[in-house]
C-alpha cells in the first residue's frame, strides 16, 4: 500500500505542488488510469505552467508502464485534449492543468473514450484507490528507471525541470509526440460559415496562457480563406510565469486590460480566456464586460436558427432570459444541475445541441458534448456580421428584460444556518420552488437561487427580475442582509 493521495476532487484533480501533487503522484495517477480503464491508447497534453510538463512526463511514464500507448500533443488547452481524444479514437485523455488556480497549484482533467468525463461517480474514486495501492518502492524504482542524472530539487521543479527524460519514454516505443492543431482548427471553423464574415476587429487576451498558439493557428486559417478579420493581441505569448497574473477574467479586477484595448483600438468586441481556455469571456465595443448568462441566450438562439426544435441545456442559477429566448425561437429549454459533469450527462441523454452555464462554460453536441472556449466567440463573430448589429445592441434588450445580480459569494461561519434563515422567510411565499441545485424560489416579478459551496463555508446568491432593475437590486440587498446576519 502506498501513500494517501489528497488531490482528487469531485470532478478532477487539483492540488498544491510538492505536498499534494508531485511527479510521484502523477506517475501513480497515470498507472492507475490505464489499469482502471484498461486503456491501451491515451492522449495527453499540458497547459503553459512550468510544472505541467514535468507532471505530464511522469504521468506518461505511469501510463506506459501500465501498458498504454501514449500520444503527447504538447502544450494544449483542455478542449484540445477533448478534441484529440475523440478525433484520434483513443481510450482516454488527460490534460495537466490548474486552469485559474494559484501558481503553486496544478491538476489534471480526465476523460474516457469519446471524451466522456470521469468524475467521482464514474471512475475517479476507483482511479484514486488504485493509485494509492501502488507501493512506494515500486513507484520510486520506476521513476529512477526513466530519470535523468540531475538531482532536481523543489526550486528546479517549479522552474520546469523534469526528472523524467522524454528520450527514455520514446525509447519504449509506447510514447510519441503528435500535433492535432490543424485538425482542431478545421473543426473549430466548421461551426461557422466563413463566407458570412464581414470586416471585423477583435481584441483577444490569452492571458499568457495556452490560448495564444491556438488563436494563431485559427487566425492563419481564417486569413488563408480570405476572412477579413484583424486580431489585437493582448498578453498573447504563452508564459508559464504569468507576468500579468493568473488569467481569470471572471474576477472584475482582471478585466481592465481587455476593456482598455477594445476602447483604444475601437474594436468590434473583445474576448479573454482563462489559462486552459475552456472558458471565454466577452466584452462589447465600449469595453463593457458581458455576463455569461446573456451569452447563453445568444448562442441558444443561434443554434435554434440553424437547428429547428433544438434542445438547449442551461443551469438553474439564472434562467428566465434563456427560457424566454429558447421558447420564442421554437426550441426546448431543459434545466440541469450546475457543473460540467451534470451538463454533459444531461446533454447526452437529451441529445441537446448546446448547453450553457452563466459561469462562461459552453457545451456543444458536435464537440463530443464538451465545453469549448473557442467556439463561442466564433459564433458571436458570425452573429455580429450576419445581423449587422453590435454585440452591445444584441444583449442590451435582454439585460433590460431580465436584469441579474451576477453571482455574489458570502463567506460565513455557518452556511447551513444562513440557508435555513432564507428558506424560512421566503419559501412559504414563493410561487415556484425549484431544488434542482440549491434553493431556487420564484415570485411574480423576481426570483433567486441560493447554493452552498461543496468545498468551503460559502453561500452563492443569484437574483434576477422581470424588467425591474431597482427591484432586483432591492431584493439582492435584502437577501444579503439576511444571509450575512450572523
Amino acid at each position: 500500500m502506498g501513500s494517501p493521495i489528497t488531490c482528487f476532487k469531485a470532478y478532477d484533480i487539483r492540488g498544491e505542488l510538492n505536498t499534494q501533487l508531485t511527479e510521484e503522484v502523477a506517475y501513480r495517477i497515470g498507472y492507475a488510469f490505464a489499469a482502471e480503464l484498461n486503456a491501451k491508447t491515451v492522449v495527453v497534453g499540458s497547459d503553459v505552467r512550468l510544472t505541467s510538463t514535468p507532471l505530464k512526463l511522469a504521468l506518461s511514464a505511469g501510463l506506459v508502464d501500465a501498458g498504454a500507448k501514449v500520444t503527447d500533443i504538447g502544450m494544449a488547452g483542455t478542449e484540445e485534449i477533448y478534441f484529440a481524444t475523440k478525433h484520434l479514437g483513443v481510450d482516454g485523455g488527460i490534460e495537466v492543468t490548474a486552469s485559474h488556480n494559484p501558481i503553486n497549484y496544478n491538476g489534471m482533467k480526465l476523460v474516457k473514450a469519446g471524451s466522456v468525463p470521469i468524475s467521482g461517480d464514474t471512475g475517479l474514486h476507483a482511479i484514486k484507490e488504485r493509485a494509492e495501492q501502488l507501493s512506494d518502492d515500486f513507484v520510486t524504482g520506476r521513476l529512477e528507471h526513466y530519470t535523468n542524472d540531475e538531482n532536481i530539487d523543489a526550486d528546479a521543479f517549479f522552474s520546469g525541470k523534469a526528472h523524467i527524460e522524454s528520450a527514455k519514454l520514446k525509447a519504449t516505443e509506447q510514447y510519441s509526440e503528435q500535433s492535432c492543431m490543424q485538425d482542431y482548427v478545421e473543426h473549430m471553423l466548421s461551426y461557422v460559415d466563413l463566407t458570412n464574415f464581414t470586416p471585423l476587429k477583435v481584441v483577444v487576451n490569452a492571458g499568457n496562457g495556452a490560448a495564444g498558439p491556438a488563436l494563431d493557428a485559427i487566425e492563419r486559417e481564417m486569413l488563408n480563406k480570405g476572412v477579413p478579420i484583424e486580431f489585437i493581441k493582448v498578453h498573447h505569448n504563452a508564459d508559464g510565469t504569468f507576468p500579468n497574473g493568473i488569467p481569470n477574467p471572471l474576477l472584475p479586477e482582471n478585466r481592465a486590460d481587455t476593456a482598455n484595448a477594445v476602447k483604444e483600438h475601437k474594436a468590434d468586441f473583445g474576448v479573454a480566456w482563462d489559462g486552459d481556455f475552456d472558458r471565454c469571456f466577452l466584452f462589447d465595443a465600449d469595453g463593457e464586460f458581458i455576463e455569461g448568462y446573456y451569452i447563453v441566450g445568444l448562442l441558444a438562439e443561434a443554434f435554434i436558427e440553424k437547428n429547428t426544435d433544438s434542445k438547449i441545456i442551461y443551469d438553474p442559477r439564472v434562467y428566465w432570459n434563456t427560457e424566454a429566448i429558447v421558447a420564442k425561437a421554437g426550441g426546448t429549454p431543459i434545466k440541469s444541475k450546475t457543473g460540467h459533469a451534470f451538463i454533459k450527462e444531461r446533454m447526452r441523454k437529451e441529445d441537446a445541441v448546446y448547453g450553457g452555464e452563466m459561469s462562461a462554460h459552453h457545451y456543444f453536441r458536435d464537440f463530443a458534448y464538451c465545453d469549448s472556449g473557442m467556439i463561442p466567440w466564433l459564433l458571436i463573430a458570425e452573429l455580429v456580421c450576419v445581423k449587422k448589429q453590435t454585440l452591445a445592441s444584441m444583449v442590451k434588450a435582454r439585460i433590460e428584460a431580465f436584469p441579474s445580480s451576477g453571482e455574489i459569494n458570502s463567506k460565513l461561519k455557518d452556511a447551513d444556518a444562513a440557508l435555513a434563515r432564507v428558506t424560512d422567510k421566503y419559501k412559504p411565499i414563493a410561487s415556484v420552488i425549484d431544488e434542482t441545485d440549491g434553493l431556487g424560489l420564484e415570485f411574480d416579478t423576481w426570483r433567486f437561487n441560493l447554493r452552498k459551496s461543496n468545498t468551503e463555508p460559502v453561500i452563492r446568491l443569484n437574483v434576477e427580475s422581470k424588467g425591474d432593475i431597482p427591484l432586483m437590486q432591492q431584493k439582492t440587498e435584502e437577501l444579503l442582509a439576511l444571509i450575512r446576519a450572523e
